[in-house]
């Protein structure tokens, strides 16, 4: 697993993971599937999904504190500003060297460039929202958030999955 390679699966799945249309009753589906698959895992999540910042889902599971909400608020503002996910932007900071603050117009208490957090595209429109958790290593937190998408889309996890972490 190297930077390159988890660079082009995050834009992969940026292109499989993408919706023929989403509203509040799509969004309760998706945020109870991930309850569950959370609840079922005893991982302490907050589990957010929202469209145009209106907010359509939200759960803070057993274990997790204010601070998991200030997380998914700042990886919001990353996907929000860039239409990539999370954790994509920050294994791009990784890669370049270059960082995501002042010197790009953000401010770092702002902007999470960590994973979690994953654009709701719908095909035909574009980016119009975010599924976003906090609670867990961001890797495991953008894997969660691929799983949950792609058992809810019906794409075959196995052909998006990221490769295991080497240590």
């Amino acid at each position: 697993m190297s930077l390159e390679s988890d660079i082009e699966r995050l834009k992969l799945q940026e292109q499989k993971l993408r919706f023929e249309k989403f509203d509040e009753a799509d969004a309760w589906k998706l945020g109870t599937l991930m309850r569950d698959a959370a609840i079922a895992r005893k991982l302490p999540l907050v589990i957010d999904i929202r469209v145009a910042g209106r907010p359509l889902f939200y759960v803070a599971l057993p274990g997790t504190t204010p601070d998991n909400a200030e997380w998914v608020r700042r990886k919001i503002n990353v996907v929000m500003r860039l239409h990539k996910c999370s954790y994509r932007v920050g294994r791009e900071i990784a890669l370049s060297g270059q960082a995501l603050d002042e010197t790009r117009g953000v401010d770092p208490i702002d902007a999470a460039p960590h994973g979690g957090c994953f654009p709701l595209h719908i095909i035909g429109t574009g980016v119009v929202g975010t599924i976003t958790v906090s609670g867990i290593p961001q890797r495991e937190d953008h894997n969660f958030v691929v799983s949950c998408l792609s058992e809810f889309l019906g794409v075959d996890h196995a052909q998006v999955a990221l490769q295991a972490e080497t240590a």
